[in-house]
């Protein structure tokens, strides 16, 4: 299913919540197969307006989904299991009319007494739907555990991008997980790993590891978004008369800037395209330097001499 979901339910990208719901309700009668008895295409548009349900009513899937850009996309990182976990039309469908069903897009299971586990839709969120109902039990492989890890970068590794090594400890062995930092990534972000979670029971594949990013404080530099900022002081001639400075980068190199005369103090020097590359544009941010300007708190006698002398000419 390659499509796109806000198409499928003849909805625009900002539909709320409500009309979300309120699209599928109106597709759910329209193709529904106890309406649609032995008709083919009926049962994949009601594959597909549940899928695209079951992705947009959810707010974290939706997010995902926009970012990946298309369906197509979006089913490369999430299992069938993936898109339809905590989606239950059970509700929508039952006020329709289609009720007692527990199916249509939301698994259940159960457990044996001796804690093995069944699915009544063999692993097909919609296989009830389509073969006249009824429970199927049949052993079914169950996609391990997500796992979770926060992590914390230097902010020149957020910027530049780096390559870690990662020992976590999975069951009963610990494992060594090499991992690529992209360059651009920023606190709250998420990298998952797929395949690195929890084994699987029953053969079934192993979940997914996501780690939450988090960058370290940094001595000189302050990033927001993909900007960068420092600080550098001069003094009080150097603001009247104008000078130059010598700025460092976050990747260790300096970069000589002028000061124009009479630079006020707070004032932010732009060095474009110095700053942060975008994660999802060629570009990248920019570096402002705030220019303080350094009063000092004692003064000789001749400095208070050349001070009068300028108040004197209004300076």
């Amino acid at each position: 299913m390659a499509e796109d979901y806000y198409k499928i339910l003849g909805v625009d990208k900002q539909a709320g919540s409500d009309d979300i719901k309120k699209a599928y309700r109106k597709l759910a009668l329209k193709w529904h197969p106890d309406k649609n008895p032995n008709n083919k295409t009926a049962e994949e548009n009601f594959k597909k307006i549940s899928e695209a349900y079951a992705v947009l009513s959810d707010s974290e899937k939706r997010n995902n989904y926009d970012m990946f850009g298309s369906a197509e996309q979006f089913r490369q990182q999430y299992s069938q299991e993936d898109i339809f976990r905590n989606v239950d039309l059970d509700d929508i469908l039952r006020n329709l009319g289609f009720g007692g069903y527990r199916r249509g897009g939301a698994r259940t299971f159960r457990t044996t007494s001796k804690g093995e586990r069944y699915s009544d839709t063999g692993g097909d969120p919609f296989a009830d739907l389509f073969t006249g109902g009824g429970q199927r039990f049949s052993h079914m492989p169950q996609k391990g555990q997500d796992l979770q890890y926060n992590l914390s970068i230097t902010l020149e590794e957020s910027v530049m991008g780096a390559e870690k090594k990662l020992a976590l400890q999975k069951e009963d062995h610990v494992e060594e997980i090499n991992i690529k930092i992209p360059p651009g990534i920023n606190t709250g972000k998420k990298l998952r790993l797929s395949g690195k979670g929890a084994s699987g029971i029953d053969g079934g594949p192993p979940g997914d590891l996501y780690l939450n990013i988090n960058i370290l404080p940094h001595p000189i530099f302050a990033r927001d978004g993909n900007d960068l900022y420092i600080e550098k002081s001069i003094n009080y001639s150097q603001a009247v008369l104008g000078t130059t400075i010598d700025v460092p980068g976050i990747d260790g190199s300096m970069k000589r800037i002028s000061v124009s005369p009479g630079t006020q103090n707070n004032t932010k020097i732009r060095m474009k395209g110095y700053g942060v590359p975008g994660m999802k544009s060629s570009g990248n941010g920019d570096q402002f330097v705030k220019i303080t300007v350094d009063v000092p708190k004692k003064l000789s006698e001749k400095q208070i001499q050349l001070i009068n002398k300028l108040s004197e000419e209004g300076l």
